[in-house]
């Protein structure tokens, strides 16, 4: 059965005290930091469809897990003035998941479905005809008897978020109106994520304890207010709670988290590659077993900021090292050799 959360319209509820992980969540698109292309196409197109009193067009997010895609499908809602529900791909496995989602939505309604590619391809036909037509088909019977019932639904809102769009089919990424591929933070944008992190934690931070943290977050949000809080701890326990620059990188290298933002997972990868494999490519599933991680682990998380510092190359043949990534880690690049070359042709992975 689909697991399901369903967050109540603004204007409905109370006003209660923000907790856990929402504390950090900003409320408005106004208040969101970073992603200002989205950000401006977004805030027309939500414009426009409140203006008609028309659902928003089906959104979908793309981009690496931590930069921001559920905060935006909650900031949708919000804006909307609409009840938000929320789901995710792997708990869609039959079109009665998905049947029974569809049937608790009321008008103007947004659906976030998380990792949406992860959908089962039976409940994925249920959603074309339910995105495109508002209408929900079942199948009931089976054999020469069986017979096609056709429900309407209210008209909705459905967001969708994803770290692997190529995953995605062709007819479901096309009955999304609005497309936007989330791009990794710079380091000013994280700076004011955890001042405002810092302050909503009451935190005493100052502007080079709070850029320290920045300069090392993987340019992803979640990171930078992760270890935050990790800082915050070691701030408590020996400098009475000022997070200073020189508590920051003291915090960082406890954490073992380098200049770069290369944690002990990442930088045991790339040490594989440059010292073990050098000149060879590696497949997913060899460098996931070598890690004791799951191929999507490491693709989905571990890999895109390695791809985007320019240390780590996806090739048909495997991952390589690149020549900064082994001037980083003081190794002088390999030369090609016609061994290598051979076991490019040999390699299965």
């Amino acid at each position: 059965m689909a697991i399901e959360e369903r967050f109540v319209a603004p204007e409905a509820q109370p006003e209660e005290k923000v907790i856990g992980s929402n504390v950090f969540r900003p409320r408005s698109l106004e208040a969101f930091v970073g992603q200002p292309e989205l950000k401006k196409r977004l805030s027309i197109f939500l414009q426009a469809a409140s203006q008609r009193g028309d659902p928003l067009d089906h959104v979908l997010l793309s981009g690496p897990a931590g930069l921001g895609k559920t905060t935006l499908a909650h900031i949708v809602a919000r804006e909307m003035h609409a009840t938000l529900h929320v789901t995710s791909g792997p708990a869609i496995q039959r079109s009665g998941d998905l049947a029974s989602v569809l049937s608790n939505l009321q008008e103007r309604d947004v659906l976030f479905i998380d990792e949406i590619h992860r959908i089962s391809r039976a409940a994925e036909e249920v959603l074309y005809t339910a995105m495109e037509d508002f209408v929900l088909d079942i199948l009931m019977g089976k054999g020469p008897s069986a017979r096609s019932l056709r429900l309407p639904l209210p008209a909705f809102t459905l967001v969708g978020a994803t770290t692997r769009s190529g995953l995605l089919t062709n007819p479901l990424r096309d009955r999304f109106g609005i497309t936007a591929n989330l791009e990794f933070y710079g380091e000013d944008d994280l700076f004011d994520i955890v001042i405002r992190a810092g302050a909503a934690l009451e935190m005493d931070i100052d502007g080079d304890g709070a850029r320290e943290i920045a300069r090392r977050a993987r340019g992803t949000p979640r990171v930078a207010l992760r270890v935050l809080k990790n800082v915050r701890d070691v701030a408590q326990v020996q400098s009475g709670g000022l997070v200073n620059q020189e508590l920051a990188r003291q915090a960082l290298e406890l954490l073992q988290v380098d200049r770069l933002g290369l944690d002990a997972l990442d930088r045991k990868l790339m040490e594989m590659l440059v010292h073990r494999y050098r000149n060879f490519p590696v497949g997913l599933d060899t460098l996931a077993v070598t890690l004791g991680e799951q191929p999507d682990t490491v693709a989905e998380v571990i890999e895109p900021y390695l791809i985007k510092i320019g240390f780590l190359a996806r090739t048909p043949r495997g991952r390589v090292a690149t020549p900064q990534a082994f001037e980083y880690f003081g190794v002088r690049p390999p030369v090609s050799s016609d061994a290598g070359q051979a076991f490019l042709f040999e390699s299965g992975e």
